[in-house]
Parts: structure tokens; C-alpha cells; sequence
């Protein structure tokens, strides 16, 4: 069964855990344990409904404020799909986990509090999916039912945002408009009957529409080497496997490759996956390869397709999302961690911090604050092998670490 891994993103009380919650009940996916505790939850609170954001917000602040703080993952199925959901929250100060959260999501579900519109946090996580190149983005228009299930309300929101969609640099990705109440069910799972003028899909029959590989960029193959395997035993004496998970495109035996950084070439002789042996690997499979030749190939090399090989270099352009409290500025050095490869970093220039409503940079800032994001230049210690993000999302991201506090600092997108 397909797994389709979702990130919800919206402002502070939009209904995101809400909805979770609704989905969650809808394809039955509650234990009786968890729904009893939600329904003694709600009437303690003096509630007439089901409280939904219970079933998602883990922690004792997020239950006591009603507001989610950190990512939380869930998972459920249908007959028809497997998902796991990030749920992430909508404060202005969560920015970076909001990115944590959508970093691995193959499709985006932002939610619109109907009464209020879009909201300078809108900007912020319609700005985070195009800069992640999600290729499908549901815009989930919530709380219908209280400003009347007005279809003009609709409208309003939805030509706000394919005026932002119109901005965006990334042309690729698809918007769907669902106007929806998370709270009584509208459009969720059931079509609504208080909203006529709606022939669109439900938000659960759309995502068992989406095929997981469709949502993926079809690009030039990467298999970085995380480790190369050598039994030494009777039977597979003279084995020697490169062990790793293929990304961008596909393998098979027969292929002409290239080991980089020594642009050594040669044929793939065999894919093994645990006991198993196949003629073909798609893009996402961790498998062992064997070569024809008997080159030398170690962790952090990286096997492609002859002619596609990726850029060499020790300086890289990137946009980063600033995560630390301690602001970046020209001259800091951090870690660099790129796929299996690390190497110490320099930031020679700060260029610009990219305003989130689309509406232009400032130029040559003397910071990048907490949850900021802007484009920068870096200057390594060694040659790491890299593709712009926007040709290889797995080959075109890295984070930055604080050498002296070891923690994830920025996280970066190569331009």
C-alpha cells in the first residue's frame, strides 16, 4: 500500500489539530480508549462537541493552551492509502519546526481560518512550501460553517492566493482550494450538504487520489554510499557491496556509472536487497550494489549515471532558514553536514533576507535572525558533491551545526 507522508501548516487556531482529529475519527482510525478519553475531555471542559485537537496535541502545554508546540507525527490508513501526518504548529516563533515537519512531506495541506483570511503566517508557510518545492498544496479554507458557508467568502481567499501562487518562483506545483468545517465535518471525509456550490472533492478522497510517486520530481539519480559491505565468509568470499538508498531516479543492472569524486567508471553488476537479488531499483530503495570493475569506492562517494554527474566545488550559494536563537552573521564558521559527508564552513556573505509575502529582499542585512530566511554564500573546508535544489531536492539540502554546542542551527537549500 502507498504511503503518503502530508505536513499541515496554518496559523494559530485554524483547526489544524482539529482536523487531524476529524480525519482520525472519520476513517475510524481512534482506539475506544483514546475517543472515551476525548469525549470525558470535552464534557470536563464544558464542551457540546468533541474536542478533535485532543486526539493530536500530546504534550501538557499544548492540551492546557489549545495551541501545538512541537511536530507530531501520526499515522493512519484507509482501504485505500497509508499516511503519516506532520502536524505542526502555527506560531510565528515554530517557523523552524514547520520546516522540520515539511521537510520529508511529499504534499502540503494549508489551513485558512475563513473568518479571518489570509494571515501574515499564510504568507510565512505558503512561502516554506514553495521554497521545499511541495508539489501538491491542499488550501484548506476551515471554519465555514461560521461565516455562513459563504461561497463569496471562498472566492476571496482563493484569489488571494493564486495571486501568491502567481509571484512564486515555483511554477510546478499544484493548488487545490477545499472549503471545509474540520469541527462538524464539512468536505472532510462526507461531501458537505451546506455547501452546494462546491463540486470539488472531499480533502480524504483528494489524498487517496494522490499517488506518492507522482508527488515526487522525476531527476538525475543519486546514490551516495553510506557504508561498503564485505562479509569475508565461505560464500561470499569476494564480495564487496556499496550499501545506500537510491534518490532522483532509478537503477538497474547494466547501468554505466560514475564513482565521484574519483570519476572512476563502471557497469552495475548486481542489486541486493537483504537475501534478495533484483534486475531494477526505484528511486527511494535502500539496496547494495555490486560494480563489474574492482574499483575503490568508500563512504561518502557517490555512484551516478555517466553524463549526469553532479557539481564539485568547495563554494556553495544557498537560501537557509535561520533556527538559532544566536544570529547568523558574515565570517561565523559552522559544520556543514551534507548526506554522509561533513566539513567545516564558512559564511563569506550574507546577501539578503527574503521577505515571506513575496514581496522582495533586503539587501546586504547585517544579521539573519531566528526563523528568518535569506540567501547566503558558504566557503568549505573540502569538495562536497551537490545539484541545486531545484534539480535534486536530496542532493541540494544541508544543515549547518554550532561546533561549539553541537546544535542544528540552519538548514539550507543550494541555489
Amino acid at each position: 500500500m502507498n504511503v503518503l507522508k502530508i505536513a499541515t501548516a496554518g496559523s494559530v487556531d485554524d483547526g489544524k489539530s482539529t482536523l487531524i482529529g476529524r480525519l482520525l475519527y472519520d476513517t475510524k482510525s481512534l482506539t475506544d480508549d483514546k475517543l472515551e478519553a476525548i469525549e470525558e475531555k470535552s464534557k470536563q471542559r464544558g464542551f457540546d462537541y468533541l474536542d478533535f485537537s485532543l486526539a493530536t496535541d500530546g504534550l501538557v502545554a499544548e492540551r492546557e493552551q489549545g495551541i501545538t508546540i512541537d511536530v507530531a507525527h501520526i499515522y493512519f490508513s484507509t482501504r485505500k492509502k497509508s499516511f503519516i501526518i506532520a502536524d505542526t504548529p502555527g506560531h510565528i516563533e515554530y517557523t523552524r519546526n514547520m520546516v522540520t515537519g515539511a521537510s520529508t512531506a511529499q504534499a502540503s495541506i494549508v489551513l485558512i481560518d475563513a473568518r479571518n483570511g489570509v494571515v501574515e503566517q499564510t504568507y510565512r508557510h505558503f512561502f516554506i512550501n514553495n521554497l521545499l518545492r511541495i508539489k501538491d498544496v491542499v488550501i484548506a479554507i476551515n471554519k465555514m460553517d461560521l461565516v455562513d458557508f459563504s461561497e463569496e467568502k471562498y472566492n476571496i481567499i482563493k484569489g488571494e492566493i493564486e495571486y501568491l501562487a502567481s509571484k512564486s518562483e515555483y511554477k510546478n506545483q499544484n493548488l487545490t482550494f477545499i472549503p471545509l468545517s474540520a469541527l462538524k465535518g464539512d468536505n472532510v471525509v462526507s461531501a458537505s450538504e451546506n455547501m452546494p456550490w462546491y463540486k470539488g472533492e472531499t480533502l480524504m478522497h483528494h489524498l487517496e487520489r494522490l499517488d506518492a510517486e507522482d508527488v515526487q520530481e522525476e531527476t538525475q539519480v543519486r546514490f551516495p554510499v553510506q557504508t561498503v559491505i564485505r562479509p569475508k565468509t565461505e560464500e561470499y568470499h569476494d564480495f564487496r557491496g556499496y550499501a545506500g538508498k537510491i534518490y532522483g531516479g532509478d537503477l538497474e543492472i547494466g547501468d554505466e556509472v560514475s564513482v565521484l569524486p574519483s570519476q572512476t567508471k563502471s557497469k552495475i553488476k548486481s542489486i541486493h536487497f537483504f537475501n534478495e537479488e533484483f534486475a531494477k531499483a526505484k528511486s527511494g530503495s535502500s539496496v547494495t550494489i555490486t560494480l563489474e570493475d574492482n574499483v575503490n569506492v568508500s563512504r561518502g562517494d557517490m555512484l551516478v549515471k555517466v553524463a549526469e554527474e553532479p557539481t564539485i566545488t568547495k563554494q556553495i550559494n544557498a537560501t537557509i532558514c535561520w533556527m538559532d536563537k544566536e544570529p547568523l552573521q558574515a565570517s561565523q564558521k559552522y559544520y556543514i553536514k551534507h548526506g554522509v559527508n561533513d566539513a567545516q564552513a564558512k559564511i563569506t556573505q550574507l546577501n539578503t533576507i527574503i521577505k515571506t509575502d513575496f514581496s522582495g529582499k533586503i539587501e546586504n542585512p547585517s544579521a539573519l535572525e531566528l526563523n528568518q530566511i535569506g540567501d547566503i554564500q558558504l566557503k568549505l573546508s573540502k569538495p562536497l558533491l551537490v545539484d541545486a535544489y531545484n534539480q535534486n531536492k536530496s542532493n541540494g539540502s544541508f544543515i549547518l551545526i554550532n561546533p561549539k554546542t553541537n546544535n542544528t542551527v540552519g538548514v539550507g537549500f543550494i541555489r
